[in-house]
């Protein structure tokens, strides 16, 4: 199972999803999915703008959980 870890990471970061979302120029209802884990196919052009805009990892927003 992969899990989404955004939740944490604006924790750590102390930006809200809103943020995130102008930031980005994703639209907040995307951006509100994957903060909530709700994503069933992960968009490789959502997270690499998420990654370009909080300066970070994949490994920091995806984890993979063995079943």
């Amino acid at each position: 199972m992969v899990r989404i870890k955004l939740d944490q990471l604006l924790l750590e970061k102390k930006i809200s999803r809103y943020q995130l979302a102008k930031l980005t120029e994703i639209k907040y209802q995307t951006i509100d999915n994957y903060y909530k884990n709700r994503v069933i196919r992960y968009d490789s052009y959502i997270l690499s703008k998420i990654c370009k805009v909080l300066h970070c990892d994949i490994s920091d927003i995806l984890e993979y959980i063995a079943d």
